[in-house]
């Protein structure tokens, strides 16, 4: 499209536009929403993003790579005609399940890209509108908010003297949305019929799983674009009724279905989980009793994982004072080590020469990486670095035909950094942000 005509600029344009509305009024609902969604630039715009998101293909097998090399346009305007003339029926998501650091499985729903595009319209027209509403305690999935926003109140509320810690987990949350109450939430804010009826299209698209489609009556599909802000609606509910009533017993920090509650005293943090299970309840959701428990953090006695951290007071050498810190938890460390081991070993990888390994190796320690060096990380990050020059020198001992120990004397004339390997030491931020950043 040219570029005068962007249809970022024109998508930004409208978006700010329904969020000051949404702002100015909270009980007003919008009715003119579908025409926007089925806009030439919306939809442009919808492409762009899942366009730069990838991912696989769904029932329908179909890429972003061959629609590209079919022609984006006619994709384009296919699914405009198909919206506007009541044509448009989204296909089953493709359930796949993808490996946990635990050693579990969690599903996912992969839906065809032309619903993936659809799905993102929607998002781009109607997310301004609940954004409006949401409560500061919520961080998931959210314009510019994110994972390290959330760590940072933890860190700033515990060392002001909050140190009981309710740590909660809800129990398959995206697959356990009840439908009517979702929708019921959703038109408090919207009154367009057509929007809401693609709404529940996509929630009633049913999942191909072995060879058979299975209808659904509860939840949402993670993996699905829209997924994510329908579950922030429905548990805008906790935060919404935490904010107004509950504030007292503790400050509630949510990221999706994730969850803490930081309280001041140990009776504080046992009332504040009795209401949460209260509020949860109404909402038909139920707590992971596994995941969920009390901590106290106080000198140290006990930590928790949170987004991926292990988070702990730890004793000031300089201070004689305890302060919350986080570097990666054990699932994380697990995590990477069994990537890096997966890339490098194995005989598949022995035809290819150190540089080559390297280069793939690369992106996945800069992306893990950039997610784990704020904080408290140096121990760790140094000990990735050990693991993954340990596998590199394994590996080349099985390209060189080099067995027995000794590997780490046998490969020491070379130097991983003049190979461009990508090191994580020394990359470490104590802080994401500036004292003033988060109020």
């Amino acid at each position: 499209m040219p570029k005068a005509n962007h249809p970022l600029d024109k998508a930004r344009e409208l978006q700010r536009a329904l969020y000051r509305a949404a702002k100015q009024s909270a009980t007003r609902r919008f009715h003119a929403l579908y025409d926007k969604v089925s806009r030439t630039d919306i939809l442009w715009r919808a492409w762009e993003e899942v366009k730069a998101n990838q991912g696989a293909a769904g029932v329908d097998g179909q890429t972003v790579h061959e629609i590209e090399m079919e022609g984006v346009a006619a994709f384009l305007t296919q699914i405009e005609q198909e919206l506007r003339e009541g044509r448009y029926h989204p296909r089953p998501v493709r359930r796949v399940h993808i490996p946990k650091p635990d050693g579990g499985k969690r599903p996912l729903g992969v839906p065809a890209v032309r619903d993936r595009v659809v799905q993102m319209a929607v998002k781009i027209v109607i997310e301004p509108i609940f954004e409006a509403d949401f409560q500061s305690c919520s961080f998931g999935f959210r314009p510019k908010r994110s994972a390290h926003d959330a760590n940072e109140v933890i860190r700033r509320t515990v060392n002001r003297g909050y140190g009981w810690v309710v740590d909660a987990d809800i129990g398959n949350y995206f697959e356990t949305i009840d439908h009517e109450k979702l929708m019921a939430m959703v038109a408090r804010r919207i009154s367009d019929r057509r929007i809401l009826k693609l709404i529940r299209k996509f929630l009633q698209a049913g999942v191909l799983e072995d060879g058979n489609v299975r209808t659904t009556t509860t939840g949402t599909p993670q993996g699905g674009v829209l997924s994510p802000l329908l579950a922030n609606i429905y548990l805008n509910y906790l935060d919404t009724v935490w904010q107004a009533r509950c504030r007292q017993v503790g400050v509630l920090v949510r990221y999706a279905g994730d969850l803490v509650i930081l309280c001041g005293s140990k009776g504080a943090a046992d009332e504040a989980l009795r209401r949460l299970q209260l509020v949860l309840g109404r909402l038909g959701l139920n707590l992971n009793t596994a995941k969920s428990r009390i901590v106290d953090l106080k000198e140290g006695r006990e930590g928790f994982d949170f987004l991926g951290f292990h988070q702990r007071k730890v004793r000031s050498s300089q201070y004689h004072r305890y302060y919350l810190q986080r570097w990666p938890g054990r699932k994380a460390m697990q995590a990477i080590r069994e990537k890096v081991r997966t890339m490098v070993g194995g005989r598949h990888s022995l035809d290819r020469s150190l540089k080559e390994v390297i280069h793939e190796l690369n992106p996945v320690l800069r992306g893990w990486g950039n997610y784990f060096r704020v904080g408290n990380s140096s121990k760790q990050l140094h000990m990735v670095d050990g693991f993954v020059w340990e596998r590199l020198s394994l590996f080349l001992s099985k390209k060189h035909g080099r067995s027995g120990r000794g590997w780490a004397d046998r490969w020491r004339h070379i130097d991983p950094g003049q190979e461009g390997l990508y090191r994580l030491s020394g990359t470490v931020r104590r802080h994401a942000y500036p004292a003033n950043a988060l109020g």
